[in-house]
């Protein structure tokens, strides 16, 4: 009987996969079209779905419920979808921790999830040996979690703690103070705060914040005319005092961060995402002292590392898109005068941190992570030695600290905790966590290929040893290529049912992002950006090339700007792919700088206002290129509700389309999260349910069954 069971299983799944190839079109939800024609230089542009952009009107959220019962009769008729999430609950259900940060002299900060909850506690305790107490637990700010933690510091005498929450997700923040010796909460409540954290000085903190946004205009309103504050407790933020603004140039930014002794406020000024920032700051020790412009040319990156002596630290790209560390004497700030203390190196600078009386210098070697200490001078002492290849984070602490912690971890590696002896150069294993699955059954493995210009490109490869690689394994490659971000070897639960199902995952670090330093980005922003999709493309030829995966196999998958990848190649190169998932993606590449911070991404993509940037952007925009006749692979669209990053509204134009003119079997839908932000679903429920939905979409549009012995 079993085995008749298991025949009837997959002749339904052999059905039902060939219905999806042979079978009817889904019927969609009707979206009216209206008759918008944008003139761009004398191209006409037209633009059927603009009404989409009023996510607030009865007609959208009509439209919304439509496609969403859609999705989910879809998802539904999966017969293994529930098995998918058993694993994943059951792969999920482990004890996290992040690493220890000192505070204060004696106390030590951490989160803690002790497996399933749907947000990770707040702990405290003194010293290293002393007894964890709950400091704030999240979990307790709604009763649906739709509440999030979104940050949380410290004041430097420990006479309070802030910390920031987020409402279904948005970009917006809202500030918190609590007496931390009593775990009373004050009276203290601060709005309309994006993109800031929490500077403590004495009994209050700097921060930036917007002006309030027009009623009902929160999730698309441009963010415009940040200014600096500082706050007091105790006081309502009415009486918060104005430290800075910059009225003549409203989309500047400003982000803040005083020493540990307190002696100065540093003012990271930016304005847009790729186009460097500028350096100001203040002499706290001095009443009424002004903003010293230190830096006021944004023609590099500037990241304050650390003070000495009246002498900034500065890792920059200035003459080194590679990076290197300076150091400026506030005395004689000329540039001439910049003193280099770690010289740039063919490998990547990602980050220096000034702990212990040493400079901890993070390098990425081909997208791997190699760490080295330094003295304050800049004399190389020796590496810190690492488990093995993968991704390093941490080495968090002030000048005097003698021990640091850092977390180590690589696509079969979770995230693991290590102590470190600053004086002593030793590392020892803090926190390991156990997971239920082995991570010596699989295999990770880097390797190069060459995109379409001759580039040399990097690519990881993960799936179970002893795998028949015979060119048809379910495959899923991931990607990302922009705003100089770093695709690193890093622990991925999610895409355990996929290799235990004998699939293979693969991540390419493609151009645009920061794997080779600031060259590496260039490449592949502004007018260069198909270098990123060509990159795109060419690992997916050299999976298939190399005999590990053929087109009809085949998943790609994307967020955000990644989204905007996948939305892409699928016009580029539909027949390549089996499935595409794209996230939270920029898929109106015309009209996307008019709408929340947007216009912070013109210096990364180019602006349709600028007729020669126009030229290049309406070639690859996804939504523009999407075409009758293509044979377009099965399309997961996701987005949320309350996601003022990406507007939702370049999903919902994009699928609209994309359900309009593919007249082809293969499902394109949209997954649409209520309550939730740019990073999608919220919360450990939601998130499992999210990537069952992706994996069970995956799986499902293969043909294959996951799980088939699964009881």
């Amino acid at each position: 009987m079993k085995k008749i069971a298991i025949l009837l299983v997959m002749v339904f799944l052999a059905v039902a996969f060939y219905s999806c190839k042979k079978g009817e079109r889904l019927k969609y939800p009707r979206a009216k079209k209206v008759n918008v024609v944008d003139d761009y230089f004398g191209t006409r542009v037209a633009d059927p779905y603009r009404w989409m952009e009023d996510i607030n009107s009865p007609e959208v959220k009509k439209w919304i419920q439509e496609e969403k019962k859609l999705t989910d009769e879809y998802f539904s008729k999966i017969p293994f979808r529930d098995r998918i999430r058993k694993r994943l609950r059951e792969l999920w259900n482990y004890e996290k921790y992040s690493a220890p940060q000192k505070i204060g002299k004696d106390y030590y900060v951490f989160y803690k999830n002790s497996g399933l909850q749907e947000q990770s506690v707040v702990y405290i305790q003194k010293g290293l040996d002393g007894k964890p107490e709950v400091l704030l637990d999240p979990n307790k700010f709604s009763k649906d979690n739709s509440v999030l933690l979104a940050g949380l510091s410290f004041s430097h005498d420990l006479k309070y703690f802030s910390y920031a929450i987020s409402r279904g997700g948005s970009d917006w923040r809202e500030f918190f103070v609590v007496d931390f010796r009593t775990r009373k909460p004050l009276p203290d409540h601060l709005k309309w705060i994006k993109f800031s954290g929490m500077a403590w000085y004495k009994d209050g903190f700097f921060y930036s914040r917007y002006p309030e946004p027009k009623k009902g205009e929160a999730l698309k309103q441009a963010n415009l005319n940040q200014k600096l504050y500082y706050h007091r407790v105790g006081t309502p933020q009415s009486q918060d005092v104005l430290i800075y603004e910059d009225p003549q140039h409203p989309r500047r930014g400003f982000s803040a961060y005083v020493t540990p002794d307190e002696k100065y406020l540093i003012i990271s000024v930016w304005e847009g995402a790729s186009t460097g920032n500028m350096l100001y700051y203040k002499d706290l020790t001095k009443k009424n002292s002004p903003v010293v412009k230190l830096i006021d040319k944004a023609d590099a990156h500037y990241n304050f590392v650390g003070e000495r002596d009246g002498k900034f630290l500065i890792l920059t790209d200035l003459d080194a898109p590679n990076y290197k560390l300076v150091e400026l004497d506030l005395k004689k700030p000329s540039r001439a005068n910049w003193k280099t203390v770690i010289a740039e190196s063919k490998d990547k600078l990602e980050d220096v941190s000034y702990v212990g009386g040493k400079l901890i210098a993070t390098y990425l070697k081909d997208a791997n992570s190699v760490v080295k200490v330094f003295s304050p001078e800049g004399k190389y002492l020796y590496d810190i030695p690492l488990p093995g290849i993968g991704t390093v984070y941490g080495f968090y602490g002030k000048p005097q600290d003698k021990e640091t912690f850092f977390v180590f971890t690589s696509f079969t590696y979770p995230p693991t905790i290590y102590h470190y002896d600053i004086e002593r150069n030793q590392v020892k294993l803090f926190k390991k966590p156990k997971v239920n699955f082995n991570p010596e059954d699989y295999v990770a493995k880097e390797v190069f290929y060459t995109s379409k210009d001759g580039t040399r490109v990097p690519l990881f490869v993960v799936y179970k040893k002893g795998l028949k690689i015979d060119g048809k394994r379910p495959t899923l490659l991931y990607g990302y290529g922009g705003f100089n971000i770093p695709m690193r070897p890093s622990f991925r639960l999610t895409m355990l049912p996929l290799l235990e199902n004998g699939g293979i995952y693969a991540m390419a670090c493609i151009r645009g992002g920061g794997e080779y330093g600031e060259k590496w980005h260039r490449a592949g922003m502004l007018e260069k950006k198909q270098n990123v999709f060509d990159d795109f493309i060419a690992a997916a030829e050299y999976l298939i090339k190399e005999g590990y995966t053929d087109s009809k196999h085949l998943a790609i998958f994307g967020g955000s700007n990644g989204g905007l990848l996948i939305g892409a190649v699928i016009n580029q190169r539909p027949e390549l792919f089996r499935v595409a998932i794209a996230a939270v993606g920029v898929m109106d590449m015309l009209r996307y700088q008019k709408f929340t911070i947007g216009w912070a991404w013109v210096s990364e993509y180019g602006s349709s206002d600028n007729p020669e940037q126009f030229k290049y952007l309406i070639k690859y925009s996804p939504l523009h290129n999407i075409k009758e006749g293509l044979p377009y692979p099965a399309v997961l669209v996701t987005t949320a509700d309350h996601d003022d990053r990406v507007f939702p509204a370049h999903s919902f134009k994009y699928i609209a389309t994309l359900q309009e003119k593919y007249k082809g079997p293969n499902p394109v839908l949209i997954r649409i999260e209520t309550k939730a932000g740019h990073g999608g679903a919220s919360g450990t429920t939601r998130l499992i349910d999210y990537y069952t939905d992706v994996l069970s979409f995956i799986f499902y549009n293969m043909g294959i069954e996951p799980y088939q012995n699964m009881k």
